[in-house]
């Protein structure tokens, strides 16, 4: 009987950086190059993790490709379901437009809602507009004011491109997805892992009870620094939101 631990060379495989020796050799698997030249069998493999992990690669490469040259450009978040005629349609324009004239490009998710507003205001202000896409089962495609989209599989990818290429978040009203962003800015902010970054909410009553949440009861139990309050300023006020984008890219 052979010894567990001895190296035996007669059951070694490997199979690019990996070994695999004893009971874990597949003694009638294939070579990698033979799967991949041979046209017949399964497709399961279009499904597998290490595939995907080609996929995801290749959404960063994309993103990085299209958003390298775009330079300053500040990400709006906020609601697909706002409608047309609901007032925070009217300031996302607001902002996208003034945004634009104070010569960021204007980031958002693609999508319908206050994102379709600031788009339109980035567009209809001649600044650059842009659309970063997510597959989703109840969304149809980039809105019609995005001048550069880019779908994504992947919300972590998508995700990395909005921190990447954006100099601040503006944040109008919004559900769990602009929760989710926001909510990674400030930790982001928090931890240093970026720096000269300013949230701002726009919104004052819209915000108010989840400030009130994190001041009474988050901060109060000791989970989070007063100074963490610090990290963003509530508003209904786009001029000041502009001007803080403005402000904070032109500091030392």
């Amino acid at each position: 009987m052979t010894d567990p631990g001895t190296n035996d060379r007669g059951h070694d495989r490997m199979q690019g950086p990996v070994v695999t020796r004893r009971s874990q050799v597949d003694e009638g698997g294939s070579t990698t190059d033979q799967r991949l030249l041979d046209s017949r069998g399964p497709t399961d493999w279009v499904h597998t993790d290490p595939w995907r992990v080609l996929r995801i690669q290749a959404e960063f490469v994309e993103g990085f490709g299209a958003l390298a040259e775009l330079g300053p450009a500040i990400a709006v978040f906020g609601s697909a379901r706002t409608p047309v005629d609901h007032p925070f349609y009217a300031i996302g324009e607001e902002a996208g437009r003034k945004l634009a004239e104070a010569g960021f490009a204007v980031i958002t998710g693609g999508g319908p809602g206050a994102m379709e507003a600031a788009n339109k205001g980035a567009c209809q202000a001649g600044g650059v507009s842009v659309g970063l896409g997510i597959e989703l089962p109840f969304e149809s495609g980039l809105n019609q004011w995005v001048d550069k989209g880019i779908n994504f599989r992947y919300f972590f990818a998508r995700k990395t491109m909005f921190v990447k290429y954006s100099q601040g978040f503006v944040v109008l009203p919004g559900g769990l997805g602009t929760l989710d962003e926001l909510f990674e800015a400030l930790t982001l902010v928090q931890t240093q892992k970026v720096t000269s970054f300013p949230i701002v909410l726009v919104g004052t009553a819209y915000w108010s009870g989840l400030v009130g949440w994190l001041r009474d009861t988050a901060m109060a139990e000791g989970k989070i620094n007063p100074s963490d309050l610090d990290m963003f300023v509530v508003t209904d006020d786009i001029d000041e939101a502009v001007a803080l984008m403005v402000a904070s890219k032109e500091a030392p």
